[in-house]
């Protein structure tokens, strides 16, 4: 088992802090475009327990953030069609990066600079326990997916492309 490293807080922690949620930490040496699936080899935890944070935009450019799991790509069609929205695409990194205050590939949906609407994967909000990114590259933390819904209000979609 990896040693876990302590990391100093991030808007994300101290988020979840605040909300008096529990949740474990995650770190490994992060690799560029290596994704949720190089934190999952590199932890030994399952590529679909590993879940991204992707930030888009829709056809007025507002940001919205879709959580889904790491193996998996979003069909923004589908996304757009469930969401309400005419088109969703994803954010350009430096416009992603302003919106969330966090940098590309540390992104969490937790302690964003700006308050954005959250839509997850339904089949993430099964799983007991999804590890998801706290706010810094190479860190991930162990939480209840449920808190999405408790904390962000996010919303549940069928948006994975097979």
């Amino acid at each position: 088992m990896s040693k876990a490293r302590h990391v100093s807080e991030t808007p994300a922690t101290q988020f979840l802090k605040q909300n008096k949620v529990a949740y474990t930490e995650h770190t490994y040496d992060y690799v560029d475009h290596g994704g949720a699936g190089e934190a999952a080899r590199q932890l030994g935890l399952d590529p679909h327990a590993v879940v991204k944070t992707l930030v888009m935009e829709d056809e007025s450019a507002k940001p919205l953030i879709v959580v889904m799991h790491g193996d998996r790509e979003v069909s923004t069609k589908n996304l757009a069609r469930q969401a309400g929205l005419k088109k969703v695409e994803p954010c350009k990194p430096e416009v992603a990066q302003r919106h969330s205050g966090y940098q590309v590939g540390g992104t969490s949906p937790f302690g964003t600079r700006k308050k954005m609407p959250v839509w997850v994967e339904a089949e993430v909000l099964e799983y007991p326990v999804v590890y998801i990114n706290g706010g810094r590259r190479g860190y991930l933390i162990g939480i209840d997916p449920k808190v999405l819904v408790t904390l962000l209000g996010a919303k549940g979609v069928s948006v994975a492309l097979e």
